[in-house]
This record gives C-alpha cells, sequence and structure tokens, in this order.
C-alpha cells in the first residue's frame, strides 16, 4: 500500500533534536524522502561549535528505519547555505515538495534588559531562517508550475508558538519572531495558492531543550506512556499538513498538543465605538473607551489563548 507522502522530498530544519527529529522521522515513515538539516551547535541559544552529528544521526535513523534521507549540516539564517539545502534536495532527489521551517534559538531576557545582539540573533535564526528557506523553496516551485502548466505538490510547515499567543514577559525577541512567522505565513499562503502551493504555521507544546524550563514543572509520567508533552504527539499533524489531503488547509495557524489540535481563528473585533462629530476627541475615546476597559478583567486580552487552554510557552 502506497505511503501518503512517496516519492515526496522533504526538507526539515532544525532536525538534529526535539521537535525536528520527531517531525523529521514521521515524514520518513510516512515515505517522505528527507533532508535533514541542522546546524548541529550543542547550547539552545546557539552557542557551542557547529556539529554534523545531531542532523547525520537523525538521517541513518530513517534510513535503518527503510527510508531514504541525507544530513544537512548549515546554518539557515544564512541566506546562501538556505540556498544550498534546498539545491540539496532539488540535486539528490530531483524535486523538493515539502518545507518544515523547525530551526531555533532562544536567548531569554526582559525587554528592558535585553541587549541589541540578544535581540538580532533570535529575530535571524527564527524569522529570517524561515523567510529564507521559503524564498528558495517557493522560487522551485513557481518555476516547476510554469513548466508543467499546472499546480505542483509544494507544502510549507512552519512553527510558531504560543509566545505569540498568550504573550511571554521574559521573550519579546522570541514572541516577536513567532509572531512575524504567521505573518509571514498567510502571506505565503496568499502568494502560493495558485501554484498548488499551501503554506501552515503550528504552535507545538512539546517537552525538548528549547523548552525544558516552561515544562519543568510538568513530571513525565512513570508508568511508561507516552508524555502528554513528548514531541511525537506533534509529528503527525506535521505529517498530515505535507501530505496530498490537506491540499485544502491553507493559510491556517494550529495549536497541538498531547492529542489535542486546535485551530486558531484571526482575531475578532471584540467592540467597536463611532465618533458622534467629524474626528474624535480625546474627551469622547476617555468617555468610551475608559469604562469599557474598566469593566474588564485586566488579562481579557489574552481571551482567545484562554479558550484555547493555553499557557505561555
Amino acid at each position: 500500500m502506497a505511503q501518503p507522502l512517496e516519492d515526496l522530498t522533504a526538507i526539515v530544519t532544525g532536525a538534529g533534536r526535539g521537535l525536528g527529529r520527531a517531525e523529521a522521522l514521521e515524514l520518513g515513515r510516512l515515505g517522505a524522502r528527507v533532508i535533514v538539516n541542522d546546524y548541529g551547535q550543542p547550547g539552545r541559544d546557539g552557542s557551542g561549535e557547529a556539529s554534523a552529528a545531531p542532523a547525520e544521526d537523525v538521517a541513518a535513523e530513517i534510513r535503518d528505519a527503510g527510508g531514504r534521507a541525507v544530513a544537512h549540516l548549515g546554518d539557515v539564517a544564512d541566506h546562501e547555505q538556505a540556498r544550498g539545502l534546498v539545491e540539496l534536495a532539488i540535486d539528490t532527489f530531483g524535486r523538493l515538495d515539502i518545507l518544515v521551517n523547525n530551526a531555533g534559538i532562544l536567548r531569554d531576557r526582559m525587554v528592558f534588559s535585553m541587549t541589541e545582539d540578544e535581540w538580532d540573533s533570535v529575530i535571524r535564526v527564527h524569522l529570517k531562517g524561515h523567510f529564507n528557506t521559503t524564498h528558495f523553496a517557493a522560487a522551485h516551485w513557481r518555476e516547476r508550475a510554469k513548466a508543467t502548466g499546472g499546480p505542483v505538490h509544494g507544502r510549507i510547515i512552519n512553527t510558531s508558538s504560543e509566545a505569540f499567543l498568550a504573550g511571554s514577559a521574559g521573550q519579546p525577541n522570541y514572541a516577536a519572531a513567532k509572531g512575524g512567522i504567521v505573518g509571514l505565513t498567510t502571506s505565503t499562503a496568499l502568494a502560493l495558492a495558485k501554484y498548488g502551493v499551501t503554506a501552515n504555521a503550528i504552535c507545538p507544546r512539546a517537552r525538548t531543550r528549547m523548552t525544558e524550563d516552561v515544562f519543568a514543572g510538568f513530571q513525565q509520567p512513570a508508568d511508561g506512556t507516552l508524555d502528554a508533552l513528548a514531541p511525537e504527539h506533534v509529528a503527525p499533524l506535521v505529517g498530515y499538513l505535507a501530505s496530498p489531503a490537506a491540499a485544502r488547509v491553507n493559510g491556517q495557524l494550529l495549536v497541538v498538543h498531547g492529542g489535542m489540535v486546535a485551530i486558531a481563528e484571526r482575531p475578532r473585533i471584540a467592540a467597536k465605538f463611532d465618533t458622534a462629530k467629524e474626528v474624535f476627541s480625546y474627551q469622547e475615546l476617555d468617555e468610551l473607551l475608559t469604562p469599557y476597559y474598566a469593566e474588564r478583567p485586566p488579562n481579557e486580552t489574552f481571551a482567545a489563548a484562554e479558550v484555547l487552554g493555553l499557557k505561555h510557552g
């Protein structure tokens, strides 16, 4: 019986550990040929010597299970290295069909203490890294669609975070990057739909080295059952979004963890006020808005996140 992703080629960035590793293994299990990308730095802040070992180990796992995979050591935040990653997929397997953007680092600090470098480095890896690979993959799919005269199978799955949805006081750089990724995703979805390409974003909740502090108080089950925060709960959704079955899923934001998938809607208008004159005055705005907010809890801004049962992460 044919696998859902048979004869399709996928790139997974940041796939040497944690969430990316689980996603790469799942795509391989579903029949995809996988390019396993990881810069291989040991520090979650992007520090340490780069190593090919994490990516090579995951590629070997896929091959040992009967799949096809090659490793790529490269920094996706570097424009030319991202080009090389996409070219590796095309040169090795003839084309690219699936792009999973997962690579990221953390450099947490309160906004009043954060340095320029801490801001720039996180925006660079998360947001620019997503753009770089998307740019080259999109160009490839556009060329293929023009050459064949019809739509192609192209899937982009980007990684956002609940830090964007619910806020995260100690992660202004990370939250901003993850919010930017959602904007990049919806823009890309609109731009590439006519070529048969979809772009979606996920907000995963998973226990990895990136989130070890966030989930420090959540104990892993001692009875041998699968941890509710295991990355393996997230990977199947990525496999589905990468498949032909998800052709109508485009420009969406999905929260996923522990056997749950929630589809987030775009923000809704909570209230509307019209001026009684041609232009609002300060006094009129004070009379309208101050009572409105005085009657509401201070944290109602995050009502959408509360409805989903979300916390920071």
